[in-house]
């Protein structure tokens, strides 16, 4: 049944967190695309905007993609976590914690269910296992520091005083 549990957890959370990366980058899902989600990135003074936005959206959909199939050990929770914790402390900071309040209660949930997931692997029924895929360690690791110097960088970045507030429509 843990296997099963682990499967429905990837599918779920992989395949939500794809679409939501889609949204960003392509406008799929009635999402703003890349070029909407580069204006928004740019409120929150993450600049160049459109890098960020493809940052963004391509941790999201590589991520979901990767955790969804079980494929590549711990990269897909590496990427969304990343990006999530991005969106936690960028987007939805200073706000109440529920989402109805424009809080980080969705990517926190996405956080833990990456590290539990980067925790455990994937389970049984994943590409990984099937195939008989180990991602060395070593390369785990430099994509963690390298999504770790990101996510340093961005949120070092600040908005202009001039600059709107962020709304959380693309988070």
């Amino acid at each position: 049944m843990a296997d099963l549990a682990l499967l429905l957890l990837r599918v779920v959370t992989g395949g939500l967190l794809a679409g939501h990366g889609a949204q960003k980058l392509f406008g799929s899902f009635g999402g703003p695309g890349l070029k909407g989600t580069a204006g928004w990135m740019e409120k929150m003074g993450l600049r160049p905007g459109l890098a960020w936005a493809g940052l963004a959206g391509g941790g999201e959909l590589a991520g979901g993609l990767l955790t969804l199939l079980g494929l590549g050990g711990p990269l897909g929770s590496i990427l969304t976590t990343s990006a999530m914790k991005m969106a936690t402390f960028k987007a939805h900071s200073g706000k109440p914690i529920w989402v109805a309040a424009g809080g980080a209660e969705l990517p926190v949930v996405n956080i833990a269910v990456s590290t539990a997931l980067m925790m455990v692997g994937p389970g049984k029924y994943s590409l990984d296992r099937l195939f008989g895929i180990k991602v060395p360690r070593w390369f785990s690791a430099l994509v963690m520091a390298g999504t770790s110097v990101s996510l340093v960088v961005g949120l070092l970045m600040e908005p202009d005083e001039a600059a709107e507030p962020a709304t959380s429509e693309a988070a």
